[in-house]
Protein backbone atom coordinates (compact mmCIF):
# COMPACT_ATOMS: atom_id res chain seq x y z
CA UNK A 1 0.00 0.00 0.00
CA UNK A 2 1.23 3.49 -0.89
CA UNK A 3 0.81 6.48 1.38
CA UNK A 4 -0.38 8.68 -1.50
CA UNK A 5 0.22 9.31 -5.20
CA UNK A 6 3.31 11.39 -4.47
CA UNK A 7 5.02 8.51 -2.67
CA UNK A 8 3.96 6.11 -5.43
CA UNK A 9 5.57 8.41 -7.99
CA UNK A 10 8.80 8.64 -6.05
CA UNK A 11 9.08 4.86 -5.79
CA UNK A 12 8.21 4.44 -9.44
CA UNK A 13 10.86 7.01 -10.37
CA UNK A 14 13.53 5.01 -8.54
CA UNK A 15 12.71 1.93 -10.62
CA UNK A 16 12.70 3.91 -13.87
CA UNK A 17 16.00 5.65 -13.11
CA UNK A 18 17.71 2.26 -13.01
CA UNK A 19 16.64 1.61 -16.62
CA UNK A 20 18.63 4.59 -17.98
CA UNK A 21 15.99 5.36 -20.59
CA UNK A 22 16.93 7.31 -23.72
CA UNK A 23 15.60 10.88 -24.01
CA UNK A 24 12.45 10.36 -21.90
CA UNK A 25 9.20 12.31 -22.06
CA UNK A 26 6.71 11.62 -19.25
CA UNK A 27 3.06 11.49 -20.30
CA UNK A 28 0.56 11.33 -17.46
CA UNK A 29 -3.09 10.33 -17.64
CA UNK A 30 -5.15 12.99 -15.84
CA UNK A 31 -6.21 13.43 -13.28
CA UNK A 32 -4.78 10.73 -10.99
CA UNK A 33 -1.67 10.05 -13.06
CA UNK A 34 -0.45 13.65 -12.90
CA UNK A 35 0.95 13.71 -9.32
CA UNK A 36 2.62 10.34 -10.00
CA UNK A 37 4.00 11.55 -13.32
CA UNK A 38 5.24 14.81 -11.81
CA UNK A 39 7.47 12.89 -9.41
CA UNK A 40 8.78 10.70 -12.23
CA UNK A 41 9.48 13.70 -14.48
CA UNK A 42 11.30 15.55 -11.71
CA UNK A 43 13.52 12.55 -10.89
CA UNK A 44 14.34 11.84 -14.54
CA UNK A 45 14.75 15.56 -15.35
CA UNK A 46 12.27 14.98 -18.16
CA UNK A 47 9.41 17.10 -19.52
CA UNK A 48 5.89 16.33 -18.38
CA UNK A 49 2.86 16.31 -20.64
CA UNK A 50 -0.57 14.68 -20.74
CA UNK A 51 -2.40 12.02 -22.69
CA UNK A 52 -6.01 13.03 -22.25
CA UNK A 53 -8.17 9.91 -22.03
CA UNK A 54 -11.78 9.60 -20.94
CA UNK A 55 -13.04 6.32 -19.57
CA UNK A 56 -16.50 5.07 -20.55
CA UNK A 57 -17.73 3.45 -17.34
CA UNK A 58 -19.92 0.38 -17.14
CA UNK A 59 -23.56 0.74 -16.04
CA UNK A 60 -23.83 0.83 -12.23
CA UNK A 61 -20.00 0.52 -11.85
CA UNK A 62 -18.43 3.64 -13.37
CA UNK A 63 -14.91 2.63 -12.29
CA UNK A 64 -15.05 -0.41 -14.57
CA UNK A 65 -14.25 0.66 -18.14
CA UNK A 66 -16.23 -0.74 -21.05
CA UNK A 67 -14.26 1.54 -23.38
CA UNK A 68 -11.94 4.54 -23.42
CA UNK A 69 -11.51 7.53 -25.75
CA UNK A 70 -8.26 9.45 -26.24
CA UNK A 71 -8.08 13.03 -27.48
CA UNK A 72 -6.84 13.24 -31.05
CA UNK A 73 -7.81 13.85 -34.64
CA UNK A 74 -9.69 11.61 -34.98
CA UNK A 75 -10.18 10.39 -31.40
CA UNK A 76 -9.14 6.78 -30.74
CA UNK A 77 -11.59 4.39 -29.08
CA UNK A 78 -10.69 1.03 -27.55
CA UNK A 79 -13.44 -1.35 -26.46
CA UNK A 80 -13.20 -3.77 -23.54
CA UNK A 81 -15.02 -6.66 -25.22
CA UNK A 82 -15.08 -8.91 -22.15
CA UNK A 83 -16.81 -6.29 -20.01
CA UNK A 84 -19.14 -5.34 -22.88
CA UNK A 85 -20.29 -8.96 -23.14
CA UNK A 86 -20.87 -9.22 -19.39
CA UNK A 87 -23.23 -6.24 -19.53
CA UNK A 88 -24.78 -7.25 -22.86
CA UNK A 89 -24.15 -3.85 -24.48
CA UNK A 90 -24.83 -3.41 -28.20
CA UNK A 91 -23.06 -1.02 -30.59
CA UNK A 92 -25.81 1.61 -30.44
CA UNK A 93 -25.73 1.70 -26.63
CA UNK A 94 -21.93 1.88 -26.63
CA UNK A 95 -22.04 4.78 -29.09
CA UNK A 96 -24.46 6.68 -26.86
CA UNK A 97 -22.31 6.03 -23.77
CA UNK A 98 -19.14 7.18 -25.58
CA UNK A 99 -20.85 10.34 -26.87
CA UNK A 100 -21.76 11.28 -23.30
CA UNK A 101 -18.06 11.34 -22.36
CA UNK A 102 -16.81 13.37 -25.35
CA UNK A 103 -17.75 16.82 -23.92
CA UNK A 104 -15.65 16.15 -20.81
CA UNK A 105 -12.74 14.99 -22.98
CA UNK A 106 -12.95 18.22 -24.98
CA UNK A 107 -13.30 20.33 -21.83
CA UNK A 108 -10.15 18.81 -20.33
CA UNK A 109 -8.25 19.48 -23.55
CA UNK A 110 -9.26 23.15 -23.45
CA UNK A 111 -8.48 23.53 -19.74
CA UNK A 112 -5.25 21.53 -19.50
CA UNK A 113 -3.66 22.47 -22.82
CA UNK A 114 -4.96 26.04 -23.14
CA UNK A 115 -4.15 25.93 -26.85
CA UNK A 116 -0.67 24.39 -26.43
CA UNK A 117 0.15 21.47 -28.75
CA UNK A 118 1.29 18.15 -27.26
CA UNK A 119 5.02 17.80 -26.64
CA UNK A 120 6.82 16.00 -29.49
CA UNK A 121 7.71 12.39 -28.78
CA UNK A 122 9.08 11.28 -32.15
CA UNK A 123 12.30 9.34 -31.54
CA UNK A 124 11.98 9.70 -27.76
CA UNK A 125 11.12 7.28 -24.95
CA UNK A 126 7.49 7.93 -24.05
CA UNK A 127 6.74 6.99 -20.44
CA UNK A 128 3.01 6.60 -19.90
CA UNK A 129 2.13 7.05 -16.23
CA UNK A 130 -1.06 6.54 -14.23
CA UNK A 131 -1.82 5.95 -10.55
CA UNK A 132 -2.81 2.35 -11.28
CA UNK A 133 -4.76 0.18 -13.69
CA UNK A 134 -7.78 -2.02 -13.05
CA UNK A 135 -8.78 -3.29 -16.51
CA UNK A 136 -6.03 -1.47 -18.43
CA UNK A 137 -8.47 -0.24 -21.08
CA UNK A 138 -7.61 3.42 -20.54
CA UNK A 139 -3.90 2.74 -20.78
CA UNK A 140 -4.29 0.56 -23.88
CA UNK A 141 -6.04 3.29 -25.84
CA UNK A 142 -3.30 5.72 -24.79
CA UNK A 143 -0.60 3.35 -26.05
CA UNK A 144 -2.31 2.84 -29.39
CA UNK A 145 -2.83 6.56 -29.92
CA UNK A 146 0.77 7.28 -28.96
CA UNK A 147 2.12 4.82 -31.56
CA UNK A 148 0.94 7.22 -34.26
CA UNK A 149 3.39 9.81 -32.95
CA UNK A 150 6.43 7.57 -33.65
CA UNK A 151 8.18 7.35 -30.27
CA UNK A 152 11.41 5.36 -30.03
CA UNK A 153 9.89 3.28 -27.23
CA UNK A 154 6.74 3.23 -25.10
CA UNK A 155 7.18 2.40 -21.42
CA UNK A 156 4.09 1.97 -19.24
CA UNK A 157 4.79 2.90 -15.61
CA UNK A 158 2.29 2.04 -12.87
CA UNK A 159 2.43 1.83 -9.08
CA UNK A 160 -0.14 -0.98 -9.00
CA UNK A 161 -2.11 -3.23 -11.36
CA UNK A 162 -3.37 -6.79 -11.49
CA UNK A 163 -1.06 -9.45 -12.99
CA UNK A 164 -3.57 -9.99 -15.82
CA UNK A 165 -3.61 -6.29 -16.69
CA UNK A 166 0.19 -6.10 -16.65
CA UNK A 167 0.35 -9.07 -19.04
CA UNK A 168 -2.14 -7.41 -21.40
CA UNK A 169 -0.28 -4.11 -21.37
CA UNK A 170 3.01 -5.90 -22.04
CA UNK A 171 1.55 -7.00 -25.38
CA UNK A 172 0.85 -3.38 -26.30
CA UNK A 173 3.84 -1.47 -24.91
CA UNK A 174 7.57 -2.05 -25.33
CA UNK A 175 8.05 -2.31 -21.56
CA UNK A 176 5.86 -2.30 -18.47
CA UNK A 177 7.15 -1.23 -15.07
CA UNK A 178 4.71 -2.02 -12.25
CA UNK A 179 5.69 -1.90 -8.59
CA UNK A 180 2.85 -3.99 -7.15
CA UNK A 181 0.85 -6.77 -8.81
CA UNK A 182 -1.59 -8.10 -6.20
CA UNK A 183 -3.33 -11.32 -7.21
CA UNK A 184 -6.57 -10.00 -5.73
CA UNK A 185 -6.75 -6.52 -7.18
CA UNK A 186 -9.34 -4.41 -5.38
CA UNK A 187 -10.61 -0.96 -6.28
CA UNK A 188 -7.65 1.29 -6.98
CA UNK A 189 -8.22 3.49 -3.94
CA UNK A 190 -7.77 0.47 -1.65
CA UNK A 191 -4.07 0.43 -2.52
CA UNK A 192 -3.49 3.96 -1.16
CA UNK A 193 -3.90 5.30 2.36
CA UNK A 194 -4.77 8.72 0.91
CA UNK A 195 -6.57 8.77 -2.43
CA UNK A 196 -8.40 12.09 -2.85
CA UNK A 197 -10.12 13.23 -6.03
CA UNK A 198 -8.02 15.89 -7.75
CA UNK A 199 -9.29 19.18 -9.12
CA UNK A 200 -8.41 20.78 -12.44
CA UNK A 201 -6.61 23.52 -10.53
CA UNK A 202 -4.37 20.99 -8.78
CA UNK A 203 -3.54 19.34 -12.11
CA UNK A 204 -2.67 22.69 -13.71
CA UNK A 205 -0.53 23.61 -10.72
CA UNK A 206 1.53 20.42 -11.06
CA UNK A 207 1.99 20.97 -14.80
CA UNK A 208 3.22 24.50 -14.18
CA UNK A 209 5.85 23.72 -11.54
CA UNK A 210 9.15 25.49 -12.35
CA UNK A 211 11.30 22.34 -12.30
CA UNK A 212 9.11 20.77 -14.96
CA UNK A 213 8.98 23.90 -17.11
CA UNK A 214 12.77 23.98 -17.27
CA UNK A 215 12.89 20.36 -18.36
CA UNK A 216 10.49 20.78 -21.27
CA UNK A 217 12.14 20.87 -24.71
CA UNK A 218 11.05 23.45 -27.26
CA UNK A 219 11.15 21.07 -30.23
CA UNK A 220 12.52 17.76 -31.47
Amino acid sequence: MFRDRREAGQKLAERLQALRLHDPVVLALPRGGVPVGAQVARALKAPLDLVIVRKVGAPVNAELAVAAIVDGNPPDVVLNREIIEVYGLDDITLGIMADRERPELERRRRVYRAGRPPLPVSGKTAILVDDGAATGTTMKVAIRALRRRSPREIVVALPVASPETVAELAREADRVVCLSKPSRFQALGHHYREFPQLTDEEVMGMLGEPELDKAAPQSD
